[in-house]
């Protein structure tokens, strides 16, 4: 990822984002030359010159001061993942070669990560990385994914997301899961930009897909910890469920996903519909491979 173009782009676009009456600026008469805010104005609210904020909009960060990068978050009137997303950025470009942080991994998890997914029965549960590979899952979260699980036995959430046609029928507002899709890439890229992994992801999904294309250019940015999943399965039908994640400590860069359901919800009844689906597929799967071995 050329990270000189990831900081433009997003500085760009949270400029263009703006117009005067959302930052306190008169609004003179006369047509304006610019989407958004002019980059002196930019300025003028961050409390430095122009001449240095274009600067810091051509990608040239490295070395900006915390001050300064809280001066400008707030002249952007940035979000608390966006002014995150802005600091990595900033640590990133100041960072020399051995002080950047490793990849994080992307080959199979650890048995204690095995076994804590296994131990989790009420709930689609599921590990991934910075690219959205998922690396492993419960019965009940290979089960809600049954379409992506059926591509691959290690699936990408982001190709299956703006590549499989499957995901346009289980995600109601497709359009909306590419656009989540693209501002975690945004995120975890910014957190990561060393990753190859999450480099050769965003690679594929700009080349193959104009749609992603599009809303890359958008540069939005945010986590992916909490909110609601929203799904048309192709067994229980539509279902909403909770959605709670949590950073993996002794992992690092792997993310920990769990879909909850409220108790005495439909949802919480179409979990155990899609538990007993499971089941019943799993114990015939079985039977058909003790056949076959006879």
């Amino acid at each position: 990822m050329d990270h000189r173009t990831e900081v433009r782009e997003f500085l760009t676009a949270r400029r263009a984002g703006l117009k005067p009456e959302d930052v306190g600026l008169p609004r003179f008469g006369g047509r304006r030359h610019v989407k958004g805010l002019r980059r002196e104005e930019v300025a003028m609210l961050a409390g430095v010159s122009t001449e240095y904020y274009a600067r810091l909009e051509r990608g040239d960060i490295a070395g900006a001061s915390t001050q300064v990068l809280e001066a400008l978050a707030d002249a952007l009137r940035l979000d608390e993942t966006e002014r995150d997303h802005l600091a990595n950025l900033a640590q990133s470009a100041s960072a020399r070669p051995r002080a950047r942080r490793p990849s994080p991994p992307s080959g199979a998890l650890r048995p204690g990560v095995r076994a804590a997914l296994d131990a989790i029965t009420g709930a689609p549960a599921f590990v991934r990385n910075g690219a959205l590979d998922v690396l492993g899952a419960n019965e009940l979260g290979r089960a809600f994914y049954a379409p992506m699980f059926a591509r691959s036995a290690t699936p990408n959430l982001a190709t299956f997301t703006v590549f499989d046609p499957a995901a346009q029928a289980f995600y109601p507002d497709w359009i909306r899961a590419v656009d989540n899709t693209v501002a975690i890439l945004r995120h975890e890229a910014g957190r990561n930009p060393f990753d190859k992994r999450i480099t050769e992801v965003i690679g594929e999904l700009s080349t193959r897909s104009e749609v992603f294309r599009d809303r890359w250019a958008n540069a939005i940015v945010h986590r992916h910890d909490a909110g609601y999943k929203v799904a048309v399965h192709p067994v229980v039908g539509e279902i909403s469920l909770h959605l709670v994640g949590t950073e993996m400590i002794a992992d690092p860069g792997l993310s920990l996903m769990i879909y909850s359901a409220e108790a005495g919800s439909a949802a919480e009844e179409k979990l155990r519909l899609l538990a007993a689906w499971s089941a019943t597929a799993a114990s015939e799967r079985a039977g058909e491979g003790a056949t076959a071995d006879r």
